[in-house]
């Protein structure tokens, strides 16, 4: 089965009503079939930050998405742990002249270890480093 790594924009898009990805994360989702999905730690908090400033309802919602997706035997979540911070920084130092993260770094050093080349994600720095960006079109 293939395996795609899901970023933070692909949970938000799927979680937050009228989001602007939404439609290009279903499709994306849609045209893949059946797949495993990888994330990580790191995702889930940048995800769960995204959505912390949105009403209770959203917030409750974005909550029991996580609990959904740890619990969900078709979705590997990585652990964070110290080495993939450390390695994670290590990526963003040599990546200077680009606009990177340390999360996209991160999600980056995790993809390459799991041999992963598709990501669900609009995010076309991913793209500089030769993954396969999912989400196409500009999210309306």
């Amino acid at each position: 089965m293939k395996t795609v790594f899901v970023d933070t924009v692909y949970w938000i898009a799927i979680v937050r009503p009228n989001d602007q990805w939404k439609d290009a994360a279903i499709k994306a989702r849609d045209e893949l079939g059946r797949v495993r999905l990888v994330t990580t730690d790191e995702v889930l908090t940048e995800f769960l930050a995204a959505l912390s400033k949105g009403r209770a309802r959203l917030r409750l919602g974005a909550a029991k998405t996580v609990r959904a997706i740890l619990s969900n035997p078709n979705v590997r979540v990585v652990p964070q742990s110290r080495e993939s911070f450390r390695k994670g920084l290590e990526r963003y130092e040599a990546r200077s002249d680009k606009g990177y993260s340390l999360q996209d770094c991160i999600s980056m050093n995790t993809m390459e270890s799991h041999s992963i080349t598709e990501i669900l994600t609009n995010d076309r720095h991913f793209e500089q480093e030769g993954f396969s960006v999912l989400m196409k079109g500009n999210g309306s």
